[in-house]
């Protein structure tokens, strides 16, 4: 008798990536690196910090005795922040950053992003989230519009992939196999988005009459 398998689980998060002042002109060539690892970039902005807002971001390592020259550091020019997602994305982006020194980065991790675009142990070229929790805060920090609701995740996932996402997904690709556009992916695209099962819908109907009035 087979062994049963378990279902794998679903499971998205967010974390908070930060392009440095030093390695700003990196943006699109480390974007590229992101996407490319399987990130969906959810909101990007381009912003410069002041000395004062760089002091409450890190307010975790206030004392310390970095902590004047990582203030003067973030905020001495324009930085990139991102919401990343995807599965395990703060321990997956860590991963990726290498450890925080980049001198001590290209000896044990030659390939992480730190040793490629970091100077030093101050320079280190990139920032992550330390954890979940954290990866919220700092988000709310850069992104204060952002609405952080609850992912689902297990069983409530999958049970959204089935009533919305398969449905839809089934008949787009059934009505272009119909259609057979030129650009299919575009024409899948626009039919996705016009037939969004979450799309806002009008309670009611303004007739041309009652406009006028």
């Amino acid at each position: 008798m087979e062994a049963l398998m378990p279902e794998p689980q679903i499971y998205v998060e967010r974390t908070l990536a930060i392009i440095k002042p030093d390695v700003i002109d990196k943006e699109e060539e480390i974007e590229d690196v992101i996407l490319r690892s399987g990130f969906r970039i959810l909101q990007k902005r381009k912003l410069q910090l002041s000395p004062e807002q760089c002091s409450n971001f890190y307010a975790e390592q206030f004392g310390k005795m970095f902590f004047p020259n990582l203030t003067a550091y973030m905020s001495s020019g324009p930085i990139v922040a991102m919401v990343l997602a995807r599965n395990c994305a703060v321990s997956y982006w860590k991963e990726m950053l290498g450890p925080s020194n980049s001198l001590r980065a290209r000896i044990t991790h030659p390939h992480s992003l730190r040793a490629l675009y970091g100077t030093d142990e101050l320079r280190n070229g990139l920032h992550g989230s330390v954890s979940a929790s954290s990866a919220e805060k700092e988000i709310r920090f850069i992104f204060p519009e952002a609405i952080l609701e609850p992912l689902p995740t297990g069983q409530r996932a999958r049970d959204y992939l089935n009533l919305y996402v398969k449905p839809t997904l089934l008949a787009g690709l059934t009505a272009l196999c119909k259609e057979k556009p030129a650009e299919p992916m575009i024409w899948l695209a626009d039919w996705l988005i016009e037939h969004n099962p979450n799309k806002p819908k009008l309670q009611y109907h303004v007739s041309q009459q009652e406009h006028q009035q």
